[in-house]
Order: C-alpha cells, then sequence, then structure tokens
C-alpha cells in the first residue's frame, strides 16, 4: 500500500487530454433550445427569458382551440 507521499509524486503538474478522440455523449439533451432575438423596444418590458417565456406560455393558453399544455 502506498503512503500519502509516494501517491503526491505519481502527480504530474499538467496533464494534455486529447479531446479530439471524444464521443458524443448518447446522454445530453439532443434538443437544442431556440434562440429568439428580440426587438430592443420589446425587450425593455422583460427582465430575462424566463420572463417571456411566461408570457408566450399565457397567450398560448388563451388561444381558442390551442394544444399548447404547459409541461409540469
Amino acid at each position: 500500500m502506498k503512503n500519502k507521499e509516494d501517491s503526491e509524486d505519481d502527480m504530474l503538474p499538467e496533464y494534455n487530454f486529447d479531446y479530439s478522440k471524444a464521443k458524443i455523449n448518447r446522454f445530453a439533451i439532443k434538443q437544442a433550445p431556440v434562440i429568439v432575438t428580440l426587438d430592443a423596444d420589446i425587450a425593455e418590458f422583460f427582465k430575462d427569458a424566463k420572463a417571456v417565456n411566461r408570457a408566450l406560455r399565457a397567450i398560448l393558453s388563451a388561444l381558442p382551440n390551442s394544444q399548447f399544455h404547459e409541461k409540469t
């Protein structure tokens, strides 16, 4: 069994990993977010992306015959 002093000597000061051989994470989310640019006059009314999403969800739920169902 190695003691603490021996294990510290095994560590190099720097490691260079070759990420060119990395594989895609098959468990990662496959759907990328949609990026939308708001006009400056509209953006003044929203603090962040959550506020924009709340407003859009409210509009969608108010539409007649809307198939929108908010995920909970």
